[in-house]
Order: C-alpha cells, then sequence, then structure tokens
C-alpha cells in the first residue's frame, strides 16, 4: 500500500492524498504485504503523526513497513528512521549504505534497475566484509519495458550479481527466499518444497541463467523465449483514461523564466557593455549518471529582455513540471545539467514519481510546448520532439503511466524512444528514468514541484535565482 502520497507534504501537489484511515483499510484487503517505500524520511524521525499512524496501522495487522531512506546521512536522523518502523531499503548507493541497514536490522534492499546500478559497490557487504547473506534482498525498483522484455526482469539482476561476485545460490536466495521470509510469504512462496506455490524457473546455467521453462501456479507459461499461454487484454475502468488534464494549450511563452534584472543586486548579475542583457546566477538540477540523487549546481545563464536563456554549451537546458490533474495550466520552470541535449529538441513525460505531473525537458520553448500538447492529446506517455518534429512516442494512457498494448509492442516504442534520446545527443545510459524522478522530491539534492524548486536537504522551497 502507497505510503506517501504526497511524498512530502507541503512541497507538492498530488492528485489525491492517502492517509492512516486508507492505510488501516488496505490493510484488510488480500494482496496487501506491507506498506511501500515511507518514503518522508524526515516525517519519520521527526515525529510526523500521520507517518507514524499509518506505519502503526501497518505493524497492528503484523505487515512489513517498507524504507525508503534517500539521505546519505547515516547518523542521528537514519537511527531515528529505523527506530520509526520501516524494515527495508532500497536506496542505498554506497557500501557503508549497506552495512549501516544490515546493522541496524534492517534487510538491505541492493537495486539494479534501468538506470539504478547500485549493486557493485553494496555486494561488497558480503563478497569483501563477510555479512550474513540472509539479510540482503534483490530488487530492481524502476525498469523500463525495453530492458524488461530485452534483458529480463531479476534474472537481469541475478546474472549482474553473480558476475559481481556473489555465489549463485546466495543471489538466488536473495532473490528468493529472503524476500518470502521478509514479507512473511514464505508458506506460499520462496522456495520450491512441499505446499509452496509451484512457480518455477528451469535452467540449464547457474551463473548464465538461460530461461528454459518458466511454470507458475503448475502451469507451464513458456518455453525458450516463447509464451505458450494467451494473455487476454484486461478493460480498464472509464475513470483510469483522460487523466492528462492541461487546462490550456501551451505555448512557447509558457517556459519563459522571467526575472527583474534591476531587483537583483551585485555584480554577478552584470555584463559590461550590453544595456539589455546580464548575467543570472541560478540553480541547476544536476543529473548523476546511473544514480537517483541528483546534484545542486549554479550557473551564471544570460538574461535578456527580461527572460533568462538556456546554456547549451555548459549542457544547461531548461526543465519545466506542468500540472495535469487538475486542469489548472501552471507551469514551473527551472534549469536541469547533464542530459547532454545538443540540437532544439525536448523530451515529455507523465510519469514523473511520485505525483505524477508532467516533466518536460528542453533546449527549444517551441518543442518543449509541442512535447507537452501532444502527450495532453494521447493520454500521458513519453514523447521526443527533435527540431518541431516527433521522432518517438510511448503512449500511457492508462492513468498516463501504463500501457494497454502488450509488452513486446511497448518495449518496441520505448527502445525506440531511448535512441531518440540519443539522437538529441544525450549521452546518459537511461535518460528516460532520469527523467522520471526529477520531481521526486524526497530524494537529494534538487528536484522541481509544482510549488517550485525544492532543496531535499533542507526541505523546501528556495529560489530559482541564487542570490
Amino acid at each position: 500500500m502507497p505510503s506517501c502520497v504526497p511524498s512530502a507534504p507541503g512541497l507538492e501537489t498530488p492528485g489525491a492524498s492517502i492517509g492512516p484511515d486508507e492505510v488501516a483499510e488496505a490493510m484488510t484487503w488480500p494482496g496487501i504485504i506491507g506498506l511501500g517505500e515511507m518514503m518522508n524520511f524526515p516525517g519519520v524521525f521527526l515525529g510526523d503523526e500521520k507517518m507514524h499512524a499509518e506505519m502503526a496501522a501497518t505493524m497492528a495487522a503484523r505487515k512489513v513497513v517498507g524504507g525508503h531512506y534517500a539521505s546519505p546521512d547515516l547518523g542521528r536522523a537514519f537511527h531515528g528512521y529505523v527506530a520509526g518502523g520501516p524494515a527495508d531499503d532500497h536506496e542505498g548507493t554506497r557500501l557503508e549504505d549497506a552495512v549501516a541497514r544490515v546493522r541496524q536490522g534492517m534487510k538491505a534492499m541492493l537495486r539494479y534497475g534501468s538506470a539504478w546500478h547500485d549493486v557493485a559497490a553494496q555486494v561488497k557487504a558480503i563478497t569483501d566484509l563477510g555479512l550474513d547473506g540472509r539479510n540482503f534482498i534483490l530488487c530492481t525498483d524502476d525498469s523500463h519495458s525495453g530492458t524488461l522484455v530485452g534483458e529480463g526482469h531479476m534474472d537481469r539482476v541475478l546474472r549482474h550479481a553473480i558476475a559481481e561476485g556473489l555465489p549463485p545460490v546466495t543471489a538466488i536466495q536473495m532473490a528468493t527466499l529472503n524476500t518470502a521470509l521478509h514479507f512473511g510469504v514464505e508458506r506460499d512462496l520462496g522456495s520450491i518444497t512441499p505446499g509452496r506455490l509451484a512457480d518455477i524457473v528451469i535452467t540449464g546455467d547457474l551463473s548464465a541463467l538461460p530461461i528454459e521453462l518458466v511454470i507458475a501456479h503448475g502451469q507451464v507459461l513458456a518455453e525458450n523465449g516463447r509464451i505458450l499461454v494467451d494473455i487476454p487484454p484486461y478493460s480498464y475502468p472509464d475513470f483510469a483514461v483522460g487523466t492528462v488534464k492541461l487546462g490550456k494549450r501551451l505555448e512557447a511563452g509558457d517556459f519563459n523564466i522571467r526575472v527583474k534584472v534591476d531587483e537583483v543586486p551585485g555584480s554577478r548579475f552584470q555584463v559590461p557593455g550590453e544595456e539589455r542583457s546580464s548575467l543570472a546566477p541560478v540553480r541547476v538540477i544536476g543529473v548523476v549518471e546511473n544514480q537517483a540523487p541528483t546534484r545542486a549546481l549554479e550557473a551564471a545563464l544570460p538574461v535578456v529582455d527580461g527572460v533568462i536563456g538556456m546554456d547549451a554549451a555548459a549542457d544547461v537546458c531548461q526543465i519545466a513540471l506542468v500540472e495535469r490533474h487538475r486542469a489548472t495550466g501552471k507551469v514551473v520552470n527551472g534549469f536541469v545539467s547533464g542530459f547532454g541535449f545538443n540540437v532544439p529538441c525536448a523530451v515529455a513525460s507523465s510519469v514523473a514519481h511520485d505525483s505524477h505531473h508532467m516533466i518536460v525537458v528542453g533546449t527549444d520553448k517551441g518543442d518543449m510546448a509541442r512535447a507537452a500538447n501532444r502527450l495532453g492529446e494521447a493520454g500521458g506517455g513519453v514523447v521526443v520532439f527533435r527540431e518541431g518534429r516527433e521522432i518517438a512516442l510511448v503512449e500511457l494512457p492508462i492513468a498516463g503511466l501504463m500501457s494497454n498494448e502488450r509488452a513486446e509492442v511497448v518495449a518496441a516504442k520505448a527502445e525506440r524512444m531511448v535512441a531518440a534520446f540519443a539522437e538529441c545527443g544525450c549521452t546518459l545510459h537511461n535518460a528516460y528514468m532520469q527523467l522520471s524522478l526529477l520531481a521526486l522530491v524526497v530524494i537529494p539534492e534538487l528536484r522541481i514541484s509544482d510549488r517550485g524548486i525544492v532543496d531535499v536537504r533542507s526541505f523546501e522551497v528556495v529560489e530559482l535565482v541564487a542570490i
């Protein structure tokens, strides 16, 4: 059951909200095994009543409280967070993160998703330091369809963990039995033993892990890469579609960032000899390759006729968050670095964890408007525009988050989308995953929300112009 909707109260406006009453009800539903990702970590260690009431309802139902501690601080704040109730965490990126979590009684979830490559550093807690592998779990977190269809899901993580030095049987245990034990479902899942559900993968090589036969609930589902059963389409309810509500047709001017130069003192703002041009010191969200955290950067950007411009040569382009739940027409603008876009282009996504407004990043404001409007027409998804032309689209009409097409169809569109990023100059390993997290206002250091630029180190909205 989701725990933090919104992820950080006061820093974003979600399309709905979840509180202790909803959590308590959900704990009575079949199939609910716990409370997901308690990402409001300051709320936990500072005693927020709502967060603690949600955890109390979960523990009263004898379910597991999932963790999401995205801070590098392993001191008092971390200890307070663990004491609050979260029993696992997948946000570690360093060896010391894995060690700290298991030594405090948590299960360290080592993550290897499409863009988050956190296994290699943390698995050394087992391979080098000799910590007990029973306290570790392998996971993916975010993986897009291209990864799932082309490379695999948990089998991909297993291959990677084994390549990093884990014994194959230990790695398999960390993906199966450890997980079932942690979530209290070991009576049904997690081991090939009498009385358990027959979910089995047959492979002829414990290191390379070719998937030769797949059995689920006692039925053979796939063999040698071929699905052997029919998967009928699911009929989604009407309320799950038509959720991207922009309120108006966006134009290039909606992405102008205006500033009054004469209101900002200091020589940092002046360019000698230019009457209508100056430099503005602005905060910039710095994307980190293969990592969920960002860096808090600054850049001096040109101001012409009161509008702050981009600096493509320095890899600083524009980012915008477009409100899409209540049709307010609100656009919040900022700057981002790390995508490497070097042509007039824009990308937009209605997958923007966790409030899932629309994120738009680009070097051309006309293309930014085109991308946002296109997703409004499509009902959500991910789109790439280059020089005024649409070059990739993945439609996600179900809540603006999911597709109703077959996995292989979505994967082909996703691969085209990844290639389109590269055609715009992007060199990030998986730029779409980086894009989708830039509004998650509980992961340091800088993010963007419908309230403005958020400094997650201090949990406050800050001015874009860094005076």
